[in-house]
């Protein structure tokens, strides 16, 4: 464990002297240690020349194992304090960024109340698309995803909004109270990329209103979208919970008629549900239930 905490504080610092600093240790026993390790695994970890520290390929591929060694050790560590009936372990959640503003402080609040034990692990910027590989391969044990999502894995409806217009602030229909989905046919386009369920909504909705939107820019976080729409390079469709947090230059305008809705979801693997898992979607359902 000296060794992976000595490797990882030189990774993180790139610098010998404030990895040395931040293990309360001297340098020349602090780089003892590191070739010892390298001499262990076969492999210089580290270049060292007199200007920088960088890592090598057999670093970069070394590093995720050595913090999951650590957090894995804290969570063995976690497991010995844990009274009888405490649930214990490691969720890793996917979430998109801002479309999970509403929904993923609840969810993590109550959690760490209820199971201090477990040790949450976020990872953001997911799309369903995303989601969905990295729960099959288990990179994921659950994601916040929006529906229709590929594959057959169970998911539980969280959230179900309506999609309006987001436009720039200076736009010809800005000033409105709701403008028609059809009225946005001639426009340049800001979406998501990929399969995300964002897009696909979308898609589907300008081919209902008779046109295929025209693409200007393609980014992944939901809320870059709204920048850019933001800085007058198109339009998009947002969902309502965007709505109170729009960038300044971009506002949100209700769609006429009948507006598409984004279904957002808890997505999870059947046959991984050990019990922080388990422990997680207990939670979740109490704290944000599928919509009546």
């Amino acid at each position: 464990m000296r060794w992976i905490e000595a490797f990882l504080a030189v990774a993180e610092e790139l610098h010998f002297g404030r990895a040395a600093e931040r293990l309360h240790m001297a340098q020349s026993p602090l780089s003892q240690t590191i070739k010892k390790l390298e001499k262990h695994v076969g492999a210089p970890l580290f270049d060292r020349t007199t200007r920088a520290v960088t890592l090598t390929s057999a670093g970069h591929g070394f590093l995720p194992h050595a913090r999951r060694i650590v957090a894995e050790t804290d969570l063995a560590l976690r497991a010995t304090s844990a009274g009888p009936g405490e649930v214990y372990g490691r969720v890793r959640l996917g979430f998109s960024g801002a479309l999970n503003h509403l929904t993923l402080p609840p969810l993590t609040r109550t959690l760490r109340t209820r199971h201090p034990h477990i040790a949450l692990q976020l990872v953001d910027r997911v799309t369903t698309e995303d989601a969905v590989g990295l729960i099959e391969h288990g990179t994921l044990d659950i994601a916040f995803v929006g529906l229709p999502a590929p594959g057959s894995l169970p998911s539980r409806v969280v959230t179900v909004e309506e999609l309006g217009a987001a436009l720039p602030s200076d736009h010809r229909l800005a000033g409105r109270d709701e403008v028609s989905l059809a009225d946005l046919g001639a426009e340049d386009w800001v979406l998501m990329p990929g399969q995300s369920a964002l897009r696909t909504v979308i898609l589907t909705a300008c081919h209902t209103a008779g046109f295929r939107p025209r693409l200007a820019q393609e980014v992944k976080d939901p809320y870059v979208v709204m920048s850019l729409v933001a800085a007058g390079l198109g339009v998009s469709l947002a969902p309502t919970c965007l709505r109170p947090i729009m960038p300044a230059g971009a506002v949100w305008v209700p769609l006429a008629g009948s507006p598409p809705l984004l279904r957002s979801a808890l997505l999870w693997h059947p046959d991984r549900l050990t019990d922080a898992v388990r422990a997680l979607l207990d939670v979740a359902a109490e704290v944000l239930p599928t919509p009546g």
